[in-house]
């Protein structure tokens, strides 16, 4: 009798789509509808709920939610519909179609209008017809994606009705998988289960592989042997989705290498110095943006999406302000003295850290996220967030800033000049002192907007730069110090390595084999993989 009246209040709905569901009819309008939820008996409610489905309003969903949850209630004053929630030692009243306060009740001022499981049936219907006929396709495809995953038999009916109706081809593929999944679950004819098998097969995913476990261990013959191929169908393509996701992290780690690498290649590259202080540049640039979102919090935080926009040059000009100051007071007395310019470098690092740890404290600080970079989309078989996607188009473009710098600018110019013979350089008039008191500062400038993008997937601390200097160098060496597209290709290699290594070694053990490679492969090429000539290789 139920699943009668759902049937046809479903296939009504579907007649009524074209008008009802074009436009809302507005609060006026559905108030003696929702009036009539309250009449008293179990009939009349349903009769109430009926004629609200006919509306087709989306302003309905709500209201039926909230007689699903028990939250709907009769005001006995006056015998409106409100929805009560417990606030103290009463009930908060809303408007249950505009949400809009109505003030405060007692608990026997109001009386809870009750469903029994005849009613829940008619409710599930309704709103199951409700949203997967919803005028939004955005609703109607997570309509299909609830039932997907709740494989409610009761849902069928409007699932069916929707179908007939949908033009959406998206929306239309999640209605037939969730179509699919009810089969499976139920107690279809072989024939549906077996359709529904190469359904559930198509999508592939690990939702589907589960349902299809399901079918393989309590279906008959013929489902099973349709569920085991399926299956095995799926977990080849699951391993292929996997290996693609593999490439994209790789791909991700490798974009964060080179932003903070990118840096290092230039100083150690032109002026020959182990900067062991590198790291701290990349904070000082993390602590920049950290600044930076906080004066937006505090005085615009109307356009705190922007901060990391301004972060970017705030970054790059104050951790390269400190970089020049480095060369200035320390690096220039030790040119030609490696050993000494490690041990002043990472005496540097340590008080660099301990200044941090001082100003801001030893505790993580708080970098949050634009809008534009929160939330993830999926492509095919890959989840691809949206922070980690801008980091690696960033990474990209300052390789290509920095690559057309060097070429077309007469400061680029000058530093390759020094790099291939300081003292020819010398002798042509380049100021090789103020040249290498900028390429520091560059090269630190670049590791400050690194500080920037690292903000945004790691914790902002004194110590963020430490987990990253170790990797800095094997990608310089790896990739051939002083060698751009060498460091790019080092830092992609890398990431993809160690990504494709911790499936089956774990993270450590991964970096352990990852460290080994680069020990034994500079003893064979100790250049890296391209050499260029210049100060540091020459010494």
């Amino acid at each position: 009798m139920h699943r009668a009246f759902c049937w046809l209040l479903a296939a009504f709905l579907a007649l009524a789509a074209p008008s009802a569901f074009s436009a809302n009819l507005g609060a006026a309008d559905l108030a003696p509808l929702v009036r009539g939820l309250g009449a008293g008996s179990y009939a009349e409610t349903e009769k109430a709920i009926a004629g609200l489905a006919e509306t087709g309003d989306p302003a309905v969903v709500p209201v039926i939610e909230a007689l699903q949850a028990g939250d709907l209630h009769v005001r006995k004053a006056d015998g409106a519909v409100v929805v009560a929630k417990r606030a103290g030692n009463g009930y908060a009243l809303t408007d249950p179609v505009t949400g809009a306060a109505i003030g405060e009740a007692d608990r026997n001022a109001v009386e809870k209008i009750r469903i029994n499981n005849a009613l829940r049936r008619t409710i599930s219907a309704t709103l199951g017809a409700l949203t997967l006929m919803s005028p939004d396709a955005g609703t109607r495809r997570q309509a299909a994606e609830a039932v997907f995953k709740s494989r409610d038999a009761n849902a069928l009916d409007a699932l069916n009705t929707a179908l007939a109706k949908e033009t959406d081809e998206r929306v239309r593929r999640a209605m037939t998988q969730a179509r699919a999944s009810v089969l499976l679950a139920g107690d279809a004819p072989d024939a549906d289960k077996i359709a529904a098998v190469a359904v559930l097969q198509e999508r592939g995913d690990q939702d589907a592989r589960a349902l299809l476990n399901g079918a393989a261990n309590t279906g008959s013959d013929a489902v099973k042997d349709a569920a085991t191929k399926a299956i095995a169908s799926v977990e080849q393509r699951l391993a292929l989705w996997g290996a693609a996701q593999n490439l994209w992290y790789g791909l991700s780690l490798g974009s964060v290498l080179l932003l903070a690498a990118i840096g290092l290649a230039v100083t150690f590259g032109v002026m020959g110095v182990i900067n062991m202080a590198h790291g701290e540049m990349v904070m000082i640039g993390a602590y920049a943006t950290f600044l930076v979102q906080e004066a937006f919090r505090q005085w615009a935080p109307g356009l705190f999406d922007f901060s990391i926009l301004v972060a970017l040059p705030v970054a790059f000009l104050v951790s390269g302000a400190v970089g020049v100051a480095i060369e200035r007071s320390v690096i220039r007395w030790l040119y030609g003295r490696p050993l000494e310019t490690l041990l002043a470098t990472w005496g540097l690092s340590l008080a660099l850290q301990q200044a941090v740890r001082s100003i801001f404290g030893p505790t993580n600080r708080e970098v949050g996220a634009p809008s534009w970079m929160s939330g993830a989309f999926e492509l095919g078989g890959l989840t691809i967030t949206y922070g980690r996607l801008w980091i690696v188009v960033f990474a990209f473009l300052v390789f290509g800033a920095l690559l057309v710098a060097l070429r077309k600018t007469w400061f680029g110019l000058s530093i390759r000049a020094v790099t291939q013979n300081r003292s020819m350089a010398n002798a042509m008039g380049i100021r090789t002192a103020r040249v290498d008191a900028l390429t520091f500062g560059l090269g630190s400038g670049i590791a400050g907007l690194a500080g920037v993008a690292l903000s945004q997937i790691d914790n902002v601390s004194p110590n963020l730069g430490q987990g990253y200097i170790i990797d800095s160098f094997m990608v310089v060496v790896f990739g051939g110090v002083g060698n751009l597209w060498g460091t790019l290709v080092g830092a992609l290699a890398l990431g993809g390595v160690n990504k494709f290594l911790e499936p089956y070694a774990g993270a450590v053990l991964g970096k352990i084999l990852v460290l080994i490679f680069i020990i034994l492969f500079i003893q064979r090429r100790p250049r890296g993989l391209f050499a260029l000539k210049g100060r540091a290789v020459e010494a």
